[in-house]
């Protein structure tokens, strides 16, 4: 009898585990309702939004390029701080922040009494924004490790909160969003920075363009209004969105 027990124990337990496998494959097959899978390219990671390929995240072996001498030249940095209309005491989130570049140019101009919080999804970036903080001195900047679909802020807590070249990049854009919306104070706004997808002579890769269209018609679906759309930048536009009162 306990033969006979053990030998049914051990084929319920078998059939449980096929069961399971089962599943899992299916699961991991089988896109979300929000996204498709698609053929895995050179530059995206096989997954669809929106109509929109989602492209794959630099890495933070390419920090140096963030820092590239000719950055400033080839993007107006300059023109885009002046365009988000910064005041002393702002609380501003720089969601994609990689080695600081656009959160140490924000910093002074949110002095006295305002803060950046620079969110990366990867620990080695974060690391590298620690040390050029504390190199710097700019101790109003303060780097925070976020995850793959939640930006990790507290709640009505964000006066402005700005992705550069970010957006076209995140995994999981809707969760990643309706985070930020959280994070949002009412009023708030979100500031798109994207290669402008409708200039063929931008020297970017089609999968690292985004268009006005399409940026809008990915934020709307959450509880945000369009302010205005700014095209003074040589490559970017600069698309600034509203979170009702």
């Amino acid at each position: 009898m306990n033969r006979i027990a053990q030998t049914v124990s051990a084929a319920i337990l078998g059939a449980l585990l096929l069961c399971l496998m089962t599943l899992v494959h299916a699961d991991e097959s089988r896109p979300t309702g929000r996204y498709a899978r698609v053929p895995e390219g050179a530059d995206g990671i096989g997954k669809r939004y929106m109509g929109r390929d989602i492209a794959g995240i630099m890495g933070w072996q390419g920090a140096a390029w963030l820092e590239r001498e000719e950055r400033e030249r080839e993007e107006r940095t300059d023109r885009l701080v002046t365009a988000l209309q910064l005041k002393p005491g702002m609380v501003v989130a720089d969601i994609g922040a990689g080695t600081g570049y656009l959160a140490r140019r924000i910093a002074p101009a949110v002095m006295p009494g305002g803060k950046v919080l620079a969110v990366d999804v990867q620990p080695e970036m974060v690391a590298l924004l620690q040390s050029t903080v504390r190199q710097s001195g700019l101790t109003q900047i303060r780097p925070l490790l976020g995850a793959e679909d939640d930006v990790k802020l507290p709640p009505s807590s964000v006066d402005l909160a700005i992705m550069v070249d970010v957006y076209h990049e995140l995994a999981f854009p809707y969760e990643v969003l309706a985070s930020i919306v959280s994070a949002l104070k009412p009023g708030g706004r979100l500031v798109f920075v994207e290669y402008r997808a409708e200039d063929p002579n931008v020297p970017i890769k089609a999968l690292h363009k985004m268009s006005e269209a399409q940026i809008k018609r990915e934020a709307t679906v959450h509880p945000l209004v369009w302010d205005r759309t700014v095209t003074t930048l040589p490559w970017q536009h600069l698309v600034v969105f509203r979170k009702p009162n």
